[in-house]
């Protein structure tokens, strides 16, 4: 396999990433894969560009993109003023899912962190993808809260 790399996300990158986030069966009920990009994302992607605590990342194995995630680090006052980093929309392409990549995306992330000055890391998961459940446990995440979503839309 090609090397891999990380590193922050262009504009360029968008159906790459839309078809990853599409690619589960989660995403393919909520996710749009058309192309051109549904104009939704494009002021999605401005909006996380443009802000200096988003960090949309992808993971590339030579030109081709094969995963994905955004890093937003939040500052709070709880714990001493202490920074958080939150992982979402995580993604590996289907065919490389369980060779390992994973973990490396999420080791890259958590040191993005560190170098951040976050002291500690979040995430959440859907109660309904068990193995993702397992993948985080393994990486040394806690379920340590009950979350709670409201969807507006």
């Amino acid at each position: 396999m090609t090397e891999l790399s990380f590193r922050r996300a262009v504009r360029a990158d968008l159906p790459a990433i839309i078809a990853l986030l599409s690619d589960d069966a989660l995403g393919s009920g909520r996710e749009d894969p058309a192309q051109p990009p549904n104009p939704r994302y494009l002021e999605a992607f401005e909006a996380i560009d443009d802000d200096p605590n988003q960090y949309l990342a992808v993971a590339a194995a030579g030109e081709t993109i094969i995963g994905c995630l955004q890093l937003s680090f939040i500052p709070g006052l709880s714990r001493l003023g202490m920074w958080r980093g939150q992982i979402e929309s995580v993604r590996i392409a289907a065919a490389q899912r369980g060779g390992g990549i994973g973990r490396r995306m999420f080791e890259w992330a958590i040191d993005e962190c560190r170098r951040r000055g976050c002291g500690l890391v979040q995430l959440t998961t859907d109660k309904t993808r068990p193995e993702a459940l397992r993948f985080y446990e393994g990486l040394g995440f806690q379920a340590s809260h009950e979350g709670m979503k409201l969807t507006l839309t």
